[in-house]
């Protein structure tokens, strides 16, 4: 059964957002046994969302739309869509009460623009939003089912799990099954090496990459006679997969790296504290936006001053003085220091040069100590890493907590 994903905004063509609901949907889509066929971002004007509609109302049998259904002039799938079907926009009581009664729980008063957002084209499937203002809708455009959400990422995950999925999920003839599995610690091109032959040996395997830095997802996608068959032929070439690239793997389908570190933390029982320089408080960051944190993690320094490393940690100023803010030794201090004065089982902390100025030949832009101090000793790395500044923070972050991933093994 083929499908497209549509999405709306001018916001999209011209590049001022990243469209993240086109790939959280093919993935769904593709999950539910869709054939995904074409991915289309369209910009805000009648016309061409027509036309667009026309033509895929034609070419696929399920169409899944985002964006255009807010308060604003620009926000125009609506009237799109009721012209393309040739038919009027009605306005419905049940959704503008339920639209009233939001907007006034956040303490605002129902304008006119909010009012707009409860107009469907007439004889639309309507589909409530559980989690915003705006509803959505499904319709027929030629061939296809159609349904349109709205662009808010949490807003149209909520509606499509609630109300698109349970619609289409008998349409597709479920033959596939597929497996997404989180990797960190080698590039693309390498992790690809490994796994060249994969599917030579698992006819009926397509294995698929994506690059988000610094990790890579590597995805299993497996077809069979039905989705049993699917899943068994899926599972053995995830065994040959992951016996391939063997602990760079570090978990599946939404998983995050700071997430699994945090858990293996928290199950054996320990604490964490932190102390951060040059990446000033992203390791920390990373950690609590996972649930969980508070019940290990005591601490998250940002010293990045040298005064803050002397008295907040009780680095001595000598070592300072004597190796560089930047070297292995005020690592181990900071990791020293931080575990000492939090009294956590683990500390990590990092120092280094992110840049884009502040290099020396010896010290080069991109030079990061990352310490592990715990209480059977402390263990330093030196790492260089390439990029902008944000590159090199975000590698440092992944570096250290890779670190932490390990002593907890």
């Amino acid at each position: 059964m083929t499908c497209a994903v549509l999405c709306i905004g001018t916001e999209l063509t011209r590049g001022e957002l990243v469209n993240t609901n086109a790939t959280w949907l093919a993935a769904a889509l593709t999950d539910l046994g869709f054939d995904v066929v074409e991915d289309v971002v369209v910009d805000d004007d009648r016309a061409r969302i027509g036309a667009t509609l026309e033509r895929l109302g034609k070419a696929v049998r399920v169409i899944v739309c985002t964006g255009g259904l807010g308060p604003t002039t620009d926000d125009l799938t609506t009237d799109a869509v009721a012209a393309t079907l040739g038919v009027k926009v009605v306005r419905d009581d049940a959704s503008l009460e339920a639209i009233r009664r939001r907007i006034e729980r956040a303490g605002r008063a129902l304008s006119p623009s909010n009012m707009k957002q409860a107009d469907f084209p007439q004889g639309a499937d309507i589909l409530p939003n559980p989690v915003g203002t705006a509803p959505g809708f499904g319709v027929t455009i030629g061939g296809a089912s159609a349904f349109f959400m709205p662009g808010v990422p949490h807003e149209m995950q909520k509606m499509f799990e609630e109300h698109v999925r349970p619609r289409i999920r008998t349409l597709a003839t479920r033959n596939t099954h597929q497996v997404r599995l989180r990797t960190y610690g080698l590039p693309e091109s390498l992790v690809g090496e490994r796994l060249a032959g994969v599917e030579e040996v698992f006819a009926g395997v397509v294995i698929g990459y994506r690059a988000q830095f610094p990790e890579i997802e590597v995805k299993v996608l497996a077809r069979g006679a039905s989705h049993e068959a699917a899943r068994e032929l899926c599972d053995r070439a995830t065994t040959e997969v992951r016996a391939r690239l063997a602990d760079i793997v570090y978990g599946e389908a939404d998983d995050s790296f700071a997430g699994v570190v945090g858990r293996t933390i928290r199950n054996k029982g320990f604490t964490l504290a932190i102390a951060e320089s040059c990446t000033g408080g992203l390791v920390g960051h990373m950690m609590t936006r996972e649930p969980g944190a508070s019940e290990y993690l005591l601490v998250d320094a940002v010293t990045y001053a040298n005064s803050a490393k002397t008295r907040l940690l009780g680095i001595d100023e000598e070592v300072i003085r004597g190796h560089g803010a930047v070297s292995s030794e005020v690592a181990a201090a900071m990791a020293e220091g931080v575990r000492r004065v939090s009294g956590a089982d683990l500390a990590l902390a990092l120092t280094g040069i992110a840049g884009p100025a502040g290099g020396t030949e010896s010290k080069p832009v991109g030079t990061v100590f990352i310490a592990v101090a715990a209480g059977t000793g402390t263990t330093v790395t030196e790492k260089h890493f390439l990029g902008s500044r944000h590159q090199i923070q975000t590698a440092a972050a992944y570096a250290g907590l890779d670190l932490l991933r390990r002593a907890c093994g």
